[in-house]
């Protein structure tokens, strides 16, 4: 559930409340909405949703898989540094990546630096439009 989904809960437990008679304020309707997920108030309830909502953070060491030039890979970060905005990642490959796309010639790379954003995806594209570096931590 997101923070919008709880918020559309209390309204809509507002109108059917009031509906049948029993006015409560729309901050009431938070509350006993918090209450119905477990939490023993909105502001418990709102940051819990926030933080499960929110995207794991990198970090060095972290295993990461994803795409580069358009060619899937797992590896490991080696280097992380700078703003989430704009993020200098370093990543080394499990196995090497081909970065070229011709059948009659290969570029193997092991090794990567590049810089992402917020949502770890390069801010270069390729011609295509795709960024150059997608990153997804791997679980567990």
């Amino acid at each position: 559930m997101t923070i919008d989904e709880a918020k559309a809960q209390a309204k809509a437990l507002r109108a059917a409340l009031q509906a049948q008679g029993s006015a409560v304020s729309h901050a009431q309707a938070l509350e006993l909405i918090a209450r119905q997920h477990g939490a023993k108030d909105w502001n418990t309830l709102h940051a819990r949703l926030a933080l499960r909502n929110e995207p794991a953070e990198l970090a060095l060491g972290d295993r990461v898989r994803g795409r580069y030039l358009g060619q899937p890979f797992t590896g490991r970060i080696i280097g992380l540094s700078g703003p989430v905005t704009h993020r200098q990642i370093e990543i080394r490959f499990d196995q090497p990546v081909d970065v070229v796309r011709f059948e009659s010639f290969s570029n193997l790379r092991q090794q990567i630096r590049a810089t992402i954003n917020e949502n770890w995806r390069s801010h270069r594209c390729t011609s295509d439009g795709v960024p150059q570096l997608i990153v997804v931590k791997e679980e567990g």
